[in-house]
């Protein structure tokens, strides 16, 4: 598949105007919107457009339709909003809210690329912050009090959004269960969603690797999984040569020693990724709220304080400048376009970011989007020149009757 939009931008896609392209998968192309209003205001959201292949397979769609009103249900700090869902032509989609920032997957390639790494404690309060929205979904209620039973089912880096604002959102609740329903559809997109659900292996615990029932513990594996990655700097299953499959590792669910790298009380930490990681579910954490209250007891112990704004200020300071200014110049050109202004396509792009994404060993790949040509406001040439010829003139006749009038 191509790694770039499938349409030229910016784009009008029902009531949203696409301006930005994020990136695709097996399942979506993701864009960057503005989403027009009764009122007037736009504000800027996220625009999911499921494959057409995808979106009209009855199955698929039944159950992602399904995932994605439940997810709709969820409205917490550390959760992104799901909200709307519909079709426009043959483009199933969904919209959400936007968080201007990075997911954990791409922020730790940019550290590595960058040979920054990416602090400890600021780690740790992603994770503790991605534990709170993990702990209020599994816990949500229908009206009459029933459990929905919401598990996230792919609990990833790349579903780990850090804003600029040092906000932390866990997104895409509902889609791993939609990726499930792939078992049954046939042909080429079978194929190519299940090689991506593969690929996430790397972070399923052993009973949803296996194909078992699973409930909100799987999501704590998961989340032990991405607290060994950052406290060891490194994938914890690996591939390659003479390795077996991720979703093979993941069935055995050996994990691999977390070897001492001299982070504070190493102890308490070893322990608190052992039981997360435990291949029996009944020796996990209960639950990601038990999870989270010794993965802040630690923190304290360990005086790993920190904060959002900590947070917020690290990412605009070490990343955030070119990636903003890039985002803006689109997004006025997107703006110029609804109001009906001339626009060009400049073949001139902004320059790239100073630090640009790679893989560290403990993130998965993810797929970015090349450079989009850039739309500008038709130039127009300056009218001063036209307005000072014109007064000079005033001022000569003026003059001339003035002298005429003495005589």
């Amino acid at each position: 598949m191509s790694a770039g939009p499938s349409v030229v931008l910016p784009r009008a896609f029902g009531r949203y105007a696409l301006f930005d392209f994020i990136g695709q998968g097996g399942m979506a192309e993701i864009y960057l919107a503005r989403q027009k209003t009764e009122l007037g205001p736009a504000r800027r959201c996220v625009v999911k457009q499921i494959r057409p292949e995808l979106a009209n397979d009855p199955v698929f769609s039944d159950m992602l339709v399904h995932e994605a009103k439940l997810a709709a249900r969820l409205n917490h700090a550390n959760v992104v909003q799901v909200f709307d869902l519909g079709r426009e032509g043959d483009r199933l989609f969904i919209a959400m809210e936007y968080v201007e920032g990075f997911d954990l997957n791409d922020l730790l390639r940019r550290c590595s690329r960058a040979k920054v790494p990416l602090p400890f404690e600021l780690g740790v309060h992603v994770l503790g912050e991605a534990l709170k929205g993990l702990d209020y979904a599994h816990r949500r209620a229908d009206d009459a009090g029933r459990s929905l039973g919401i598990v996230h089912r792919d609990v990833s880096p790349s579903n780990l959004l850090v804003s600029f604002e040092g906000e932390v959102k866990v997104c895409d609740f509902g889609i791993a269960r939609a990726n499930d329903a792939i078992a049954d559809l046939a042909g080429a997109a079978a194929h190519e969603l299940g090689e991506a659900i593969k690929g996430k292996a790397g972070y399923m615990s052993p009973e949803h690797a296996r194909g078992m029932p699973i409930d909100a513990r799987a999501d704590v594996f998961a989340a032990g999984i991405v607290l060994w990655e950052l406290a060891a700097g490194r994938r914890m299953y690996r591939t390659g040569e003479g390795r077996e499959s991720l979703i093979e590792q993941a069935r055995k669910a050996d994990v691999p020693q977390l070897e001492r790298r001299g982070l504070p009380a190493e102890d308490k930490l070893q322990q608190i990724v052992a039981r997360a990681l435990a291949r029996d579910r009944e020796a996990r954490y209960p639950s990601a709220a038990a999870m989270h209250r010794e993965l802040g007891d630690y923190a304290v112990e360990a005086r790993l304080m920190t904060s959002p704004l900590r947070l917020g200020e690290w990412l605009k300071a070490t990343f955030g400048e070119e990636i903003l200014e890039r985002r803006r110049v689109r997004e006025r050109a997107s703006t110029a376009l609804e109001r009906g202004a001339p626009v060009i396509f400049d073949e001139v792009t902004p320059p790239p970011p100073k630090v640009e994404s790679a893989r560290p060993p403990s993130a998965a790949p993810i797929v970015v989007s090349a450079p989009l040509p850039i739309v500008t406001p038709l130039r127009r040439r300056s009218a001063l020149p036209i307005v000072l010829g014109a007064a000079l003139v005033v001022v000569v006749v003026v003059t001339a009757i003035a002298v005429a009038h003495l005589r």
